[in-house]
């Protein structure tokens, strides 16, 4: 398929307005520089504001992205429909038991957003405490944040988004009377939590780089300008949070980069108290902390615990000299994360790619563990609302079995399905087929990938692929159940997940060997597992797609700029592309807490030339190009709106070969895309209907 052939008119051409850019002695030339606005912060705020020219040609991109996709509009709207037939339309969560009341979440039919609701005792009347449709209305984007309600049960506090760039408000709701209070927090973060005496929230605000680097205290009736700070972060890399311990005896401010943090606490029945540091920061040292029992418990990565222990420490003592193993490190074995209740331990663990869940009692040690037999399957705990339990609420599903919610009685060893993920057009897993591969990378290691197909259509060297990868962060890409991948799976595709380093998935060593220096190990690790699936019949060379959002849209780009031929075609959602120019620029949110995670390239000169060695933008070159759609957000304050546009225009002026290429912005919308569950479907259906019909398989 030819460009020619989809379009009536000429592509949008973004003129090129040379700009030389200098460290260390080398010279680049940033041809379309100018797509950054100046007044960046105030059109991300507001969308309306943004230049008129970058307005122009953003839009001149959307057109001909709606234009170029005609031929599949149809198809579009049916998969919209298919979509939309899988999702139960009054889906609610569990509830969630508090002392009388039991919380819980729920959609009405037709619905874009949550309410928030609660009832007393498991069959008392249904109380709506927040109507999210209600909320939206009047607003171009609406997402709700966090929602906490009061130890007493008389207030809920909720952070609105009204613009997708992140900036939230705090609200304050009479929950006897329906009514908001005056009490309105501006330009926070978007997390809080309640002090004990249900009238203090703890919330933390944004700077004018967008980071969240103070904590403030409101007290309810009082104005929010005069609340007090509460601590304020020196160091611009590093990120504040604000919670409370399960224990709901102390709140915890947390500060951290992405391998450095530490934390203060303060008692919640004493508010005004000021904050206490349990442990000076240490670099690449993270822990986190729960109190029980009079002591404080310490997930952390200390003393070369890489994967990561549990240790502890009287309540008053300050600094790691007392912190004693409780459970031991065991290399290979990544302790991600820790609940604890007043008679357990509840710790996730994650072992060659499998999850599991172990259980401690405190009272005598005796542990027993929860896990499952597929070999491609998600994992998850819900901490609930209370602590005094034997009762833990834990989640699995996998790329054949719709999500699962379970109560487990941790003193008797039994559980209760207490929800099972609906898919009211049906779902029959047997007629899918789950397995777990393993390609050969460059230096040796193996990368695991996960495969999910029809068992009716065996694949061959015919068969479209669809690969997605992320590997950043050390957020590891599990598979877990998704009812929009069947619109490809039943059409033909198959869909594999590639397990590459930079994520978690085989230990905290997998992500030290994808980031910094060693970043090209995840681009190594993706081609090595699409070469992988070619030579083992699930595809063909030019018959795979591949799919990555943000950093893996970063994957997908420098990928594509090295081995464009074993590709069909791309779609990278609001991709991290132009990283050398955003990593040299210390004003933009995420840069100063980004350089532990790919390098400072402004002081070392290193870590400039292995940026620029791979950077999507710096590197796109003469060649053909797969098909690609591309998306971006001009409210998004994670990659801004201008990397994804610059990216298509150097891609557009270099190619050499006519494949589509299309960028499709939200004008009003940030990083998540569209807000609404419905109006996000949209986008799914956007994305799908394009790798169809680049696949042969739809469009007129």
């Amino acid at each position: 398929m030819s460009k020619q052939q989809a379009t009536m008119t000429d592509e949008p051409a973004a003129a090129a307005q040379p700009e030389t850019r200098s460290r260390h002695g080398h010279h680049r030339e940033d041809p379309y520089a100018w797509l950054r606005d100046p007044q960046w912060r105030e059109a991300m705020r507001d969308p309306q504001k943004l230049d008129a020219t970058i307005r122009d040609y953003l839009n001149a991109e959307n057109a001909w992205t709606e234009q170029a996709l005609a031929p599949v509009a149809k198809l579009q709207k049916d998969l919209v429909a298919e979509l939309r037939g899988r999702i139960r339309e009054d889906d609610s969560s569990v509830p969630q038991r508090d002392g009388p009341w039991f919380y819980y979440s729920r959609f009405r039919d037709g619905g874009q957003h949550a309410l928030i609701c609660r009832r007393q005792g498991e069959d008392g009347d249904e109380q709506i405490l927040l109507d999210g449709d209600a909320e939206a209305e009047g607003h171009d984007y609406f997402q709700l944040g966090a929602v906490g309600h009061t130890v007493d049960h008389h207030y809920l506090a909720y952070a609105v988004d009204c613009s997708g760039a992140e900036i939230h408000e705090i609200r304050v709701r009479d929950l006897e009377t329906g009514e908001d209070l005056a009490d309105h927090m501006t330009g926070v973060h978007g997390d809080f939590d309640w002090a004990a005496d249900s009238r203090t929230l703890f919330y933390t605000t944004l700077d004018e780089e967008h980071r969240p680097r103070e904590v403030r205290r409101h007290v309810l009736g009082t104005d929010p300008a005069d609340d007090p700070l509460v601590y304020r972060e020196p160091d611009p890399g590093f990120f504040l949070g604000v919670g409370l311990c399960a224990s709901e005896r102390f709140l915890l401010i947390e500060s951290h980069d992405h391998t450095t943090s530490e934390t203060r606490v303060i008692p919640a029945d004493q508010p005004d108290a000021e904050p206490r540091l349990l442990a000076a920061r240490q670099r690449d040292v993270e822990y986190e902390v729960e109190e029980h029992d009079g002591r404080w418990l310490i997930r952390t990565n200390l003393d070369g615990a890489e994967d990561y222990c549990i240790m502890q420490t009287p309540l008053g003592a300050s600094g790691h000299a007392q912190w004693r193993t409780l459970v031991p490190h065991r290399p290979g074995c990544l302790l991600r994360g820790m609940l604890v209740y007043r008679d357990w331990l509840v710790r996730l663990e994650l072992e060659d790619g499998q999850p599991r869940i172990v259980i401690r009692r405190f009272s005598d040690g005796q542990e027993h563990s929860i896990g499952f037999d597929e070999p491609c399957f998600s994992l998850g705990v819900i901490p609930g609302l209370e602590y005094a339990t034997d009762t833990l609420r834990f989640t699995y599903s996998s790329l054949t079995t719709p999500g699962q919610v379970f109560d487990y009685d941790m003193a008797s060893r039994t559980r209760v399905l207490r929800k099972q993920q609906e898919v009211p057009s049906g779902h029959d897993p047997s007629q899918y087929v789950a397995r777990r591969l393993h390609a050969l990378a460059p230096d040796g290691e193996d990368i695991p990938i996960s495969l999910f197909y029809r068992a009716d259509m065996p694949p061959s060297a015919e068969t479209p692929l669809l690969l997605y990868g992320y590997g950043a962060y050390g957020i590891s890409s599990m598979p877990s159940f998704s009812p929009h991948r069947l619109s490809l799976v039943d059409r033909g595709f198959v869909f594999a997940i590639a397990h590459v380093r930079g994520g978690l998935e085989r230990g905290y060593r997998w992500y030290r060997q994808g980031r910094l220096t060693d970043k090209p190990n995840t681009f190594g690790d993706f081609i090595a597992c699409a070469e992988h699936l070619i030579q083992t019949g699930y595809t063909g060379k030019g018959r795979i797609s591949m799919h990555g959002g943000s950093a893996g849209g970063m994957l997908v780009g420098a990928v594509l700029n090295q081995r464009p031929d074993l590709f069909r075609a791309a779609v990278a959602d609001v991709p991290f592309v132009d990283v050398l120019n955003t990593m040299l620029d210390p004003e933009l949110p995420l840069t100063p807490p980004e350089w532990p995670e790919w390098g400072n390239p402004l002081e070392d000169e290193h870590a400039y030339q292995t940026i620029l060695s791979y950077s999507p933008y710096d590197n796109v070159v003469a060649q053909d190009y797969p098909h690609l759609l591309v998306t971006a957000g001009v409210s998004d304050p994670r990659v801004t709106y201008w990397e994804p546009a610059k990216w298509v225009a150097r891609l557009r002026a270099l190619r050499t070969n006519d494949n589509l290429l299309l960028l499709q912005t939200n004008m009003s919308a940030g990083h998540g895309g569209a807000s609404g569950r419905f109006d996000y479907l949209e986008e799914v259906a956007r994305r799908f209907a394009f790798l169809l019909w680049v696949n042969g398989k739809g469009g007129d």
